[in-house]
């Protein structure tokens, strides 16, 4: 399926395209009422043999390709559309486990969704299979700064005393790193055991991230989703009794991080970056 732009640049665009949030299994039940996605359209689905997915209609003047390239430089914009997107996956994941689409994947109409489930079926239904009644837990592990002391300590008296007390200083800091790092490993190990699959992440820049600590554990954990409950516990567990660090978990997700890799880029081709006809 090859993609092409909606219309040129010198047209004039005022009709609606499909943006496509994630291709499920038949729902059992409905989305809850008032959940609106982006462009804050109500979500409807797209049925083809076997295969649904979720679409929203959403204003060809931003989601053609020009229109949306230029939005895809606007972080305001872009925060915006996310939110909205993770609004419809959220509401998904908990009727069924979703297979969630890449921010922007839009199609010219209902036919051009209904070609991309035919193109990508076979494994779209093996990925399904194989996510299906399982959700994506996100935990970091962040070494935190030793406590410092309630009242500052009297200046030191000579040079050998302030080369004392910066040793200290380093040792503790070093001391509580290597305490954080250990508790990350076991904590990892402990939960990668309940697991069915696990992503290991390059661990954030504190600048880039501004959350504070350093951050030592990036991980995303798949876990059969009756077994939830038991993985948190361990999480908490392990984590809330440490003061070097800090344990945060986030979830449940849709197993953004499971989905096939190859399946996710090559299904999604006509997609915009472009719109298919």
């Amino acid at each position: 399926m090859h993609a092409e732009s909606v219309m040129n640049a010198d047209s004039v665009m005022n009709g609606e395209l499909r943006y496509v949030y994630a291709v499920t299994a038949p729902l059992e039940a409905p989305l809850p009422d008032g959940v609106r996605g982006v462009s804050g359209s109500a979500p409807y689905t797209v049925h083809h043999a076997g295969l649904q997915a979720v679409v929203g209609r959403v204003p060809e003047a931003d989601f053609a390709e020009e229109p949306l390239r230029a939005h895809l430089e606007d972080l305001g914009w872009l925060e915006e559309t996310a939110r909205a997107h993770q609004t419809v996956v959220d509401a998904l994941t908990g009727l069924t486990c979703p297979l969630p689409l890449r921010l922007a994947t839009v199609y010219r109409d209902d036919d051009g969704v209904r070609r991309a489930l035919a193109d990508g079926r076979e494994e779209f239904l093996a990925t399904l299979d194989r996510l299906a009644g399982r959700v994506e837990w996100g935990v970091k592990v962040y070494a935190q700064q030793p406590p410092q002391p309630a009242a500052a300590a009297p200046a030191p008296a000579n040079g050998r005393e302030f080369l004392r007390r910066r040793r200290q200083e380093v040792t503790s800091r070093e001391n509580a790193l290597g305490e954080a790092e250990e508790l990350g490993r076991t904590l990892h190990a402990a939960l990668a055991a309940q697991a069915e699959d696990v992503r290991v992440y390059p661990a954030q820049n504190p600048q880039l991230s501004r959350v504070p600590g350093q951050n030592l554990l990036n991980a995303a954990y798949l876990v059969p989703r009756e077994r939830s409950e038991e993985f948190v516990t361990r999480v908490e567990r392990l984590g809330a009794h440490d003061p070097a660090v800090r344990v945060e978990l986030t979830g449940p997700w849709a197993p953004y991080s499971f989905a096939a890799p190859d399946a996710s880029d090559r299904h999604r081709e006509g997609s915009h970056d472009g719109a298919v006809s």
